[in-house]
């Protein structure tokens, strides 16, 4: 796995990223595709120095353009963290169209696509304290680079992959608040 941008409180910063991916996001099978390029070490974990928005769609953009110019079997995925900038999820969640506007206008709709995790994730019509919201919630707001392709071969090896999203609220709601405390994996209620 390489680890972009390194600084000193980087290290504590991915740290924590890993430990909420392998726990939680692999632990508990929230994402069944997750596995295998975290063992393949083809996860790219970039921290982002950034402290405004725009600073973060420059990075975005950056991340997305390498992401796409290098090889799938080096880096599968991105996970770009940034501590620094859109910690209010309402903002966060905001951002989330721009984001997604960078994709189109750089061209590469239908061969990236950004997800989203952040540490007050809160799905449309919930309680901000529902339980179901905990399988977006990781330790910083992430914004998760993902290649089309690979979704399609996931979902190819995967037939039921329309169903984990259910799958995962009945993870969640088995585990509980004190059940997904015990994980230490980052926000707690």
């Amino acid at each position: 796995m390489s680890t972009a941008n390194l600084h000193a409180d980087d290290d504590a910063i991915v740290a924590a990223t890993r430990r909420w991916l392998e726990r939680a996001v692999i632990g508990l099978n929230l994402c069944p595709f997750a596995k295998s390029v975290y063992i393949k070490e083809q996860v790219r974990f970039v921290v982002s120095p950034a402290r405004t928005p725009e600073d973060l769609l420059e990075t975005l953009m950056n991340e997305l353009q390498a992401l796409a110019d290098t090889d799938p079997d080096k880096t599968d995925t991105t996970l770009l963290i940034h501590p620094f900038v859109l910690n209010d999820f309402v903002d966060f969640n905001e951002f989330l169209d721009v984001a997604d506007a960078a994709v189109e206008d750089m061209q590469l709709d239908g061969e990236l696509q950004v997800a989203s995790f952040h540490p007050d994730y809160q799905f449309a019509d919930t309680d901000p304290n529902d339980i179901s919201n905990y399988t977006n919630r990781a330790p910083y707001p992430i914004l998760h680079l993902l290649r089309e392709a690979s979704i399609d071969r996931a979902v190819e090896a995967f037939p039921d992959a329309a169903d984990i999203f259910e799958k995962n609220i009945d993870t969640m709601d088995k585990l509980g608040h004190e059940g997904w405390d015990k994980l230490d994996v980052g926000p707690a209620r």
